[in-house]
């Protein structure tokens, strides 16, 4: 968890003043968010969500105030941002950066039944095509995913934790990017980047917006859709998968399959993306080993019997069990 900001009521009355929606009456945070600090605003005019982020500069967070108007300019269901009194949309408060976005009413859910969930793929799909070749303002302030920024990521967690394991799982790490093979000519746009339930807000069982694009960044077009499939089996998990064995069979596409069809309902993949869906997926499982680079020795771990796996089966016949 992240140490969050404690903003009092006093800050709070600061920085509304620089707005024009309404006076503060009170204030809760939300308890979502492992990142960013998120505060319930109510005023005399309504509800709004002041962001306040942590680990963001104002270059970052103006990139996503450009995405966001760009997508609400298309229609696309998400949150709208305020301008304050001088016309700009992000703010600085104790030299951090902060957005105050539109309170909309959802609840999340936990376990979405068939519909809501292709009506998320469908919400996937939309983003793609409104966002295809698209790059707002700041671009270069964000991390943008691709093999590069895998490989700069994974070498900087293993130089901070400094030990035998980390050096041999760079290593490891390194001679599996290298297998990659993602052309340029691979459609690139924004991706949100965690499309996840917990940042979908559904209304009377239907979606009504996507939040957070805390992560949002020029990629892949497919990064959200390889982040969307499974092709593993319930019970293949981070917490559980040494109960099973190397050469157990825990692959399992019908799922993945479903989501993928769902999709190009909605977005229909090129030849040259259908080929190397394969290894977009297999980035994406790199990526998360960057994120838990200290979990499991190098022998034997999660991502890595993932990727033997994956390895194993072969970028051919992956398509084939998809398409």
């Amino acid at each position: 968890m992240a140490v969050k900001t404690n903003l009092c009521k006093d800050d709070l009355i600061q920085i509304l003043s620089k707005y024009n929606l309404g006076k503060f009456r009170r204030s809760k945070l939300f308890d979502e968010g492992t990142v960013q600090t998120n505060i319930l605003l109510k005023t005399t005019n309504g509800r709004f969500v002041l962001r306040y982020y942590e680990n963001r500069s104002k270059d970052s967070v103006l990139f996503e105030s450009n995405l966001i108007k760009y997508l609400k300019d298309k229609n696309y269901p998400c949150p709208t941002t305020y301008k304050n009194k001088n016309g700009d949309f992000v703010g600085v408060y104790n030299q951090k950066p902060y957005m105050i976005f539109e309170f909309i009413e959802g609840i999340h859910l936990k376990n979405p039944n068939r519909t809501q969930k292709n009506q998320l793929i469908q919400k996937v799909a939309q983003l793609q095509n409104i966002t295809k070749n698209y790059k707002p303002a700041n671009n270069n302030y964000r991390w943008n995913y691709d093999i590069k920024l895998c490989r700069a990521l994974a070498k900087k967690e293993a130089d901070k934790i400094n030990s035998g394991n980390s050096r041999k799982k760079l290593k490891w790490h390194t001679r599996e990017l290298a297998k990659l093979k993602l052309p340029i000519t691979l459609p690139k746009g924004i991706c949100h980047c965690d499309f996840h339930f917990s940042n979908v807000l559904f209304k009377d069982g239907k979606f009504n917006a996507l939040i957070d694009f805390d992560d949002a960044n020029y990629t892949f077009l497919m990064f959200d859709l390889v982040c969307l499939i499974n092709p593993f089996i319930p019970s293949f998990l981070w917490n559980n998968w040494s109960t099973h064995t190397a050469n157990d069979n825990v692959l399992d596409f019908r799922e993945a399959k479903k989501t993928v069809s769902e999709y190009m309902k909605h977005r229909i993949l090129n030849s040259n993306e259908k080929r190397h869906i394969f290894d977009l997926y297999k980035l994406g499982v790199l990526f998360d080993c960057v994120w838990y680079f200290e979990r499991g020795d190098v022998k034997d771990f999660y991502e890595k019997r993932k990727i033997d796996h994956l390895n194993k089966l072969g970028r051919e016949e992956f398509y084939n069990k998809i398409f």
